[in-house]
């Protein structure tokens, strides 16, 4: 929405607060990275799920099962309401300050700079011959499995894999969220996400707690996440790697990982790359494809950075759309109440 000086809104929509917020988040997200936890909302809502599941019953299933429910909900409805106020606040400000604000508070739901950092980190450590550190770096900061048995072509693939996914949640769904809610649905989503990663283990202290917002999870990136895929084929065509690859591979192994999906991302880019992306004992994904060198860590890391700015893009874009479909709607309601009041008129005269 474009503003006034002073923050007063004029009568027509325009490039301005909230279609520029997801180019703002980005190059917030490029340039500083993530704060320190006790300045980063994601830490906060991890706080509040932690401080909750910790007074939560886990014997039996209903109680377990309510008590996530409710870590959901009422996290969900406060990062939304937080989000809210935010959007109020930007509104009031208006240009600088106001699209500086929301572009903060969407680029806290975006994490590209630290999964490309991460990645890096491991390709450097396994191109300078130190598997055991590599090793270490993917488990720290990328995978939840036991990497110590794992050689130098599986700590590759298991990079790949995690950018491949990580790049549904923390950068493609929150944007996709914020197209169609603005702020406090990114927000919401980022909350829903972060429950998903604390709480939903298949362990006996998590089973029941944690199952709704596994669930909800899955159905909040079941559509990011086919659309990450389709947006890796995109990029694997600009950057001249294997489109048909990516297709293909997509279509055919999308269902072989035990998450609905997760599977989508990680075969569209084991296609793009010409590589078999496995996980001993769970998946293979392009079966029969050569095994992923350090090197294709790096061919990874520049398709995620292709799919960041094709998902910006698309957010402007979708926003622009919505606020001009806002603004037909509530022309089309004021020429009604005119015409209506018109038609009174002449009725009493």
């Amino acid at each position: 929405m474009a503003f006034t000086r002073g923050g007063a809104k004029k009568k027509r929509w325009d490039f301005g607060l909230w279609e520029g917020a997801p180019i703002g988040a980005l190059l917030l997200d490029l340039l500083l990275g993530d704060p320190p936890n006790r300045y980063h909302p994601v830490a906060w809502m991890g706080r509040w799920i932690g401080t909750l599941a910790a007074r939560s019953p886990r014997r039996g299933c209903w109680k377990p099962l309510a008590a996530g429910a409710f870590i959901v909900s009422s996290g969900t409805a406060l990062v939304a309401l937080a989000g809210w106020v935010l959007e109020q606040v930007a509104r009031r400000l208006g240009p600088p300050a106001g699209p500086l604000l929301l572009a903060a508070g969407l680029k806290s739901t975006l994490a590209l700079r630290s999964l490309v950092r991460a990645a890096e980190e491991v390709q450097a450590a396994l191109e300078a011959g130190d598997l055991e550190t590599a090793r270490r770096l993917v488990a720290w900061h990328l995978v939840s499995r036991d990497t110590g048995a794992l050689n130098v072509s599986q700590v590759a693939a298991a990079t790949i894999e995690s950018v491949a996914e990580n790049a549904v949640d923390g950068i493609v769904a929150p944007l996709f969220y914020y197209a169609w809610g603005g702020l406090p649905a990114a927000l919401a989503y980022r909350f829903l996400n972060t429950a998903d990663a604390m709480l939903g283990y298949r362990d006996a202290n998590h089973e029941w707690l944690g199952k709704i917002p596994a669930r909800l999870d899955d159905l909040a990136n079941w559509l990011p996440a086919r659309l990450t895929a389709l947006l890796f084929v995109g990029v694997a065509a600009l950057l001249e790697e294997d489109a048909r690859g990516a297709w293909r591979v997509w279509r055919r192994d999308a269902d072989k990982t035990a998450s609905p999906n997760a599977g989508h991302p990680m075969s569209a880019v084991a296609g793009a790359l010409g590589v078999e992306l496995e996980k001993v004992d769970h998946y293979r994904l392009g079966e029969t494809l050569p095994m992923p060198q350090p090197r294709d860590i790096g061919r990874a890391v520049r398709l995620v950075n292709g799919v960041a700015g094709l998902a910006v893009g698309g957010t402007v874009l979708a926003s622009v759309g919505m606020q001009s479909i806002m603004q037909a709607i509530g022309s089309s309601r004021r020429d009604a109440r005119r015409n209506r009041a018109r038609s009174g008129s002449k009725s009493q005269s």
